[in-house]
């Protein structure tokens, strides 16, 4: 007998809640299954990667700072998903941004510019995030392109232009022959807030971020179009929304928020350009979105929860001899059983009757 999938109309608040808990159970039983195949503690394990972090000043000041970046993409992507637009490119959209605005600090390089240049920087790393997130945009509006493929696809091309500049025209020439431009001149690079540690005024923009984005999506018209959009497409038609200034839209200020993350990172943490310049961010931030339920700051939470494995991951490489794909094993399990728990808690599955004819 054949089974479909039915929505239901009412589902509790309660419910939605539990299901990301429920996702991070089961993440944790199919990382401990993992250590327990790979020869290892589990107990031991979990305490150095999710503990150990979190006992020292040091590292927790390294845990707000990676967990900048996934928020601040996070909550952008946060637009194009209540949409129902599937930006899948946010990492493309990071490097695009870090690029464009490291073209400033490079021609201003050497020339005591001024303390403007770090604010033109930050600029024009978001409109270089949202130009290359238009791209995809611009493709499903025009030509009813899935956005997931070109958004994704341009992901490699904005890779592999950040690699060919840092290896010829940005290469640094007194660099030793390695493949990253000069480093950054001291107007051009993010203001610490601690004497001590690499926390910087980056966070400060990201919870920014996520205000703004708190009120807009919860407060306003147009936080209300974005919604109606994604979830009844005709009924936001007929209410006057357009569906192509909603794409535009969502992209652009998914785009701005991954291209601004970027130049941050770039003019905060590393001071460079250099042929990678992401752990994969763009990518975590997908899960950091549908961990928060899309919330700006459910994703506050989310993030410092993804944060914490990229932390743990690296000390579990020192003292485990463990291969940091072990973090990404989490994630991607994370991911799936985010999605799981969704469908459980959405929709029910029910039986199909047959019809016989004569």
């Amino acid at each position: 007998m054949p089974l479909r999938l039915e929505r239901q109309e009412n589902v509790s608040g309660l419910r939605l809640a539990l299901a990301p808990l429920l996702a991070l159970v089961f993440t944790l039983i199919v990382g401990a299954v993992m250590f327990v195949a790979l020869g290892h503690d589990p107990i031991r394990a979990f305490g150095i990667y999710f503990v150990g972090p979190l006992l020292d000043t040091y590292t927790l000041q390294e845990l707000v700072v990676k967990a900048g970046p996934l928020l601040m993409i996070g909550t952008g992507l946060a637009f194009c998903y209540r949409a129902n637009r599937w930006n899948i490119g946010a990492e493309g959209q990071y490097v695009a941004g870090a690029v464009v605005g490291s073209w400033l600090a490079l021609v201003t390089h050497g020339t005591d510019a001024g303390p403007w240049v770090l604010p033109a920087m930050l600029v024009m790393g978001a409109l270089g995030g949202a130009l290359w997130g238009l791209i995809p945009a611009f493709l499903r509006v025009r030509f009813g392109s899935s956005e997931i493929l070109t958004s994704l696809m341009l992901v490699y091309v904005a890779q592999l232009g950040l690699d060919y500049l840092v290896r010829g025209p940005w290469k640094d020439p007194d660099g030793f022959n390695f493949p990253q431009s000069v480093t950054f001149d001291a107007n051009a690079v993010m203001p610490l807030l601690m004497d001590e540690g690499r926390l910087h005024g980056g966070i400060i923009l990201a919870l920014v971020a996520v205000v703004v984005a708190t009120f807009v999506l919860g407060r306003t018209l147009v936080g209300y179009s974005i919604e109606l959009g994604g979830s009844a497409p005709r009924a936001a038609a007929f209410a006057g929304f357009d569906e192509r200034r909603v794409t535009y839209g969502v992209f652009a200020v998914s785009g701005a928020l991954a291209g601004l993350a970027g130049i941050i990172e770039v003019a905060g943490p590393i001071g460079n350009l250099q042929p990678s310049i992401s752990p994969g961010y763009g990518f975590t931030a997908i899960i950091a979105a549908m961990l928060g339920r899309l919330h700006p700051v459910g994703i506050v939470v989310a993030s410092l929860v993804l944060a914490l494995t990229y932390i743990g991951g690296e000390a579990a490489q020192i003292s485990m001899r463990l291969p940091f794909d072990v973090t990404r094993v989490f994630q991607g399990t994370l991911l799936i059983a985010i999605l799981a728990a969704d469908v459980m808690v959405r929709y029910r599955v029910r039986r199909v009757e047959g019809t016989s004819h004569a």
